[in-house]
């Protein structure tokens, strides 16, 4: 049996991971949140999209009938989470897929730890 931790390391081992200043320097980038939208809702970082976790493999799918256009550019793609080991499995999984994507190591921890921008939700009136 593995663990989790186990699971991500095998993963961190296959994928590619960006640090902030790499994303910060990378202004084409396309920033995927995968954390759940209870997460999303305390900040993200500007301009990335929302792409629940459990979701993301159908909406990268392009024979999926719930793929997402936005999914089917150049990129490149960097996939966040709270702190990297969601987005680490995530990113093994569309790499396993043939699709060519990156995770940012540390997460919104790591963003907002190195000073990066959150923006905050619109409040629903």
């Amino acid at each position: 049996m593995k663990t989790a931790e186990q699971l991500v390391a095998e993963a961190r081992a296959r994928i590619e991971e960006w640090d902030v200043a790499r994303l910060r320097a990378t202004p084409e980038a396309v920033i995927v949140d995968i954390r759940d939208v209870r997460e999303r809702a305390k900040g993200h970082i500007p301009g990335s999209i929302h792409a629940p976790r459990g979701m993301l493999e159908f909406w990268w799918d392009p024979e999926s009938p719930y793929h997402r256009e936005v999914f089917a550019g150049d990129g490149p793609y960097v996939l966040h989470c709270a702190m990297g080991w969601r987005s680490a499995l995530a990113a093994a999984a569309l790499k396993e897929m043939g699709f060519e994507v990156a995770h940012l190591d540390g997460g919104m921890e790591a963003w907002v730890e190195a000073g990066g921008p959150v923006e905050l939700p619109e409040p629903k009136g």
